[in-house]
C-alpha cells in the first residue's frame, strides 16, 4: 500500500473524530477571506458582480466541505474532490450544491482553464514529494490565467504522512510551476505551525519536460 493510500484509509476511519476535532472554521477564516477577495480581483466578495459568471472553484481536498460551503455562500460555483468517501459523504450533506467527486488531485479529470481558483487547505500536504511538481502543474492546467490558488501546508509533522515545506521552498516550486506568488507567510495556530501561500496563475503555462 501506497503513502497516499494509508493516509487515505487513516482518514476513512478516523473520519467522525475528524469532524468533531476541526469543526472551528475560525482559524482558516482570515484565509478563506483572502483567497475570496483575491478571486475577486481585490474587490469585497460580498459586493455584487455585475451580472458576470460566479467564480468557479476547485476545492482540491474538500474534506467535509466545509470551505466549500462558505464559497457556495459566497456565490462561487464549487467542486469538491477528495480520495476519502466518508468526507465525500459528509460534504454532501454540508454543500448539496456543490459538484463532489472522488478524486485524486495529481490527476485532475478536468479541462485547461475550467476553474477561476483552486482551494488546497491542509490536502496538498498529503502529495509525495516527487509528485509535488506534476501536481502544481496540474492545478496550472485547470486554472484559467490570473487564476487564484490558495495553498496551506504544514512546517511541522505528526503521526500521518506529510511532505513538509518551509515558506521559501514552497514558494520557489509554485514558481517554477507557472505562478506568480502574491503572499507567502508562516502562522502558528492550535493545529500546528503552516505555511500559507497565495499565487496566481500566470499567462502562460510551462512546457511538460
Amino acid at each position: 500500500m501506497g503513502r497516499v493510500e494509508r493516509v487515505v484509509d487513516r482518514y476513512e476511519a478516523d473520519a467522525e473524530d475528524y469532524r468533531e476535532r476541526h469543526a472551528d472554521r475560525s482559524v482558516v477564516a482570515g484565509l478563506v477571506e483572502r483567497f475570496l477577495v483575491a478571486l475577486d480581483g481585490g474587490s469585497d466578495p460580498e459586493d455584487e458582480h455585475d451580472g458576470r459568471e460566479p467564480d468557479r472553484v476547485l476545492d482540491a481536498g474538500c474534506g467535509p466541505g466545509w470551505e466549500s460551503a462558505t464559497f457556495a455562500e459566497a456565490g462561487c460555483d464549487v467542486v469538491g474532490i477528495d480520495l476519502t468517501a466518508a468526507f465525500l459523504d459528509a460534504a454532501r450533506q454540508e454543500v448539496p450544491e456543490a459538484a463532489l467527486a472522488r478524486m485524486d488531485m495529481r490527476q485532475l479529470g478536468f479541462g485547461e482553464n475550467a476553474f477561476d481558483g483552486v482551494w488546497a487547505c491542509a490536502s496538498f500536504l498529503h502529495v509525495p514529494c516527487e509528485d509535488a511538481g506534476p501536481t502544481l502543474g496540474e492545478f496550472r492546467r485547470v486554472l484559467r490565467p490570473g487564476g487564484t490558488l490558495l495553498l496551506s501546508v504544514k512546517r511541522e509533522g505528526d503521526e500521518r504522512y506529510f511532505t513538509l515545506y518551509d515558506r521559501d521552498e514552497l514558494a520557489e516550486l509554485v514558481v517554477e510551476s507557472g505562478f506568480a506568488v502574491e503572499r507567502a507567510c508562516t502562522t502558528d495556530d492550535a493545529n500546528g505551525a503552516w505555511v500559507q501561500l497565495l499565487a496566481s496563475a500566470r499567462g502562460r503555462r510551462p512546457h511538460s519536460n
